[in-house]
């Protein structure tokens, strides 16, 4: 499941999208997917896509703004559990509850952020051991001169549904 589709299934429109730096390729299909699956839903995403650091001191500063451009916001999927875990702090600090009144969404599965909030973060594991492990597989096919295709994989990864998106 998506986590846009996760966010609409509990009953979230008004979804706000914190993310890294603009050039990265894997957060320009990150941002294409959630565009396109915020359309396939009839929403739109509330203001722009906010790109900036792999960091919480970015984080924070950005989930601020947002906050006080948009107060009705009642999701932030964020392009990163570090991201998250800031903008979840944010939230809480701003009298708001997550997930009752902002749900917050991270991507990468790092417990050390995951894991460590309160409540702790729903977020999209990219299972890179099973993503590195098809990458040496297509590897080693290329040495033994096999062909495997060219071009980019997509690997969806699992969502890993934790309290911030969950009524308690």
């Amino acid at each position: 499941m998506s986590i846009v589709n996760h966010l609409v299934s509990k009953g979230r429109s008004r979804i706000a999208h914190l993310t890294g730096p603009r050039h990265s390729p894997a957060v320009q299909q990150r941002v294409l997917g959630l565009s396109h699956a915020l359309r396939e839903h009839g929403l739109r995403q509330v203001g722009p896509v906010k790109y900036g650091l792999w960091s919480q001191r970015w984080a924070r500063q950005a989930a601020q703004e947002l906050l006080a451009r948009s107060p009705d916001v009642d999701a932030i999927a964020c392009g990163s559990d570090q991201i998250a875990a800031a903008a979840l702090e944010v939230v809480v600090a701003s009298g708001r509850k997550v997930p009752d009144d902002v749900a917050i969404t991270g991507y990468d599965n790092w417990p050390v952020f995951a894991l460590e909030t309160d409540p702790p973060l729903t977020t999209l594991d990219m299972e890179l051991e099973h993503l590195g492990a098809a990458a040496v597989r297509d590897l080693f096919a290329l040495i033994a001169g096999e062909r495997v295709g060219g071009g980019t994989r997509h690997h969806e990864g699992t969502l890993v549904v934790r309290g911030s998106t969950e009524n308690r």
